[in-house]
């Protein structure tokens, strides 16, 4: 161990007045057990996340082996990156910082510590957006299609708890909680499911149907009633779904009008290529319960109109089945239309942006604007093969 004169003597060789540094010194050394470079990892956390350490939250590492690591919070997800450092980073247990080495140490005190351990790199964190996709792929394996069917018993596919959710797919709890709401999934007998489109439609007809012979309003049919009415339908105890998926409330529950104009536009829009838009408006408004009124709006991210063609035309182009990457999101895009007005392409990269990055920025990263017709277009960066 040093002593206070072979301080001062290091001091002067560096040519450092001990006179213009703290009174007391600091002297490091390795440890016997000190643990090498690769034994020991750094994680650098952002304030938020540290403050919730330290108030006993957890933090979660999610990724399967092909998969890219992620940390998880409860409501975030962050990529993890190894970011290399030319500077040595010690592992020092007791070290105490300047601020602790104030002026009130006994003049000439000397203070030993060891090092019990050093890095070359840390785990960087970046906030990034859930990677979602794999929720819808895993719960579309196999579409709840009702008690009838008979399919759950002679399926061998695995179903999925919120634990087994939890486990294999790369977000947070909030976050996946949050999306199985907009996949509408449901949990039957533990296990969540989403509805197989053919069977949600069905229920909702029950659902409509018995609102009309009924005379209710659509803004107020009563739940305990609808759910006794329509219990035949579920001989497993288990209710009508669609209830839920289309509705809102407790003692009375309001029939979404968006929704369910949006479920039907994609029954209608399914079994064809191309529908003459014309057509398809009218035929729309005539299958959707009296009192509710169909809008194009209603269709975003579901549906692409195509203004060029005579007659003008509607397709269905549902955002849930394009790629995830952003690169592979804008050349599936531009495969399917070579240029794009920033209000067509909106909806089917709103879902990319993050916190910090507009749609306007992804258009600029992957996309060519020039003028058509004094209008704003976007194409693609690269060939498209």
């Amino acid at each position: 161990m040093r002593s206070r004169e072979e301080v001062e003597a290091t001091l002067r060789t560096a040519k450092l007045s001990p006179a213009e540094l703290l009174p007391a010194a600091q002297c490091l050394s390795f440890g016997p057990g000190a643990a090498g470079a690769g034994e020991c990892c750094l994680l650098q956390l952002e304030p938020g996340l540290c403050a919730q350490l330290e108030a006993g939250a957890s933090l979660v590492i999610r990724g399967e082996k092909d998969e890219q690591a992620v940390l998880c919070s409860k409501d975030k997800t962050y990529d993890m990156k190894i970011a290399d450092t030319s500077n040595m980073l010690l592992f020092i247990p007791g070290c105490k910082t300047p601020e602790e080495l104030n002026a009130d140490e006994a003049s000439g005190t000397v203070i030993h510590s060891q090092i019990a351990g050093f890095s070359n790199n840390y785990w960087e964190l970046r906030r990034c957006r859930p990677k979602l996709k794999k929720l819808r792929k895993l719960l579309m394996e196999d579409p709840y299609e009702g008690p009838d069917s008979g399919k759950d018993q002679t399926s061998t596919v695995s179903h999925y708890t919120t634990e087994d959710l939890l486990s294999m797919v790369q977000a947070s709890e909030e976050e996946i909680m949050h999306q199985l709401q907009v996949l509408d999934a449901c949990k039957i007998k533990g296990y969540w499911r989403i509805l197989e489109f053919d069977y949600e439609m069905k229920l909702l007809n029950h659902v409509t149907q018995l609102i009309d012979s009924e005379s209710w309003s659509l803004s107020k049919v009563p739940l305990c009633t609808c759910l006794e009415e329509l219990g035949p339908l579920e001989p497993n105890k288990n209710p009508p779904y669609c209830v839920f998926c289309f509705s809102a409330g407790e003692v009375y529950f309001e029939m979404r009008e968006d929704k369910i104009c949006r479920a039907i536009a994609q029954m209608l829009l399914q079994n064809a290529v191309k529908f003459n838009l014309a057509e398809f408006q009218e035929v729309w408004q005539q299958s959707v319960p009296e009192g509710m009124t169909t809008r194009l709006d209603q269709l975003k991210g579901l549906a692409l109109l195509d203004k060029n063609s005579r007659p003008e035309t509607i397709f269905l182009l549902k955002v849930e089945d394009l790629p995830e990457d952003n690169q592979e999101r804008f050349n599936s895009l531009f495969s399917v239309r070579e240029k794009w007005t920033e209000e067509d392409i909106t909806p089917y990269i709103q879902d990319l942006c993050s916190e910090k990055q507009t749609v306007g920025a992804l258009l600029t990263k992957y996309a060519r604007s020039s003028m058509q017709n004094g209008v704003k277009v976007y194409n693609s960066r690269r060939p498209i093969s």
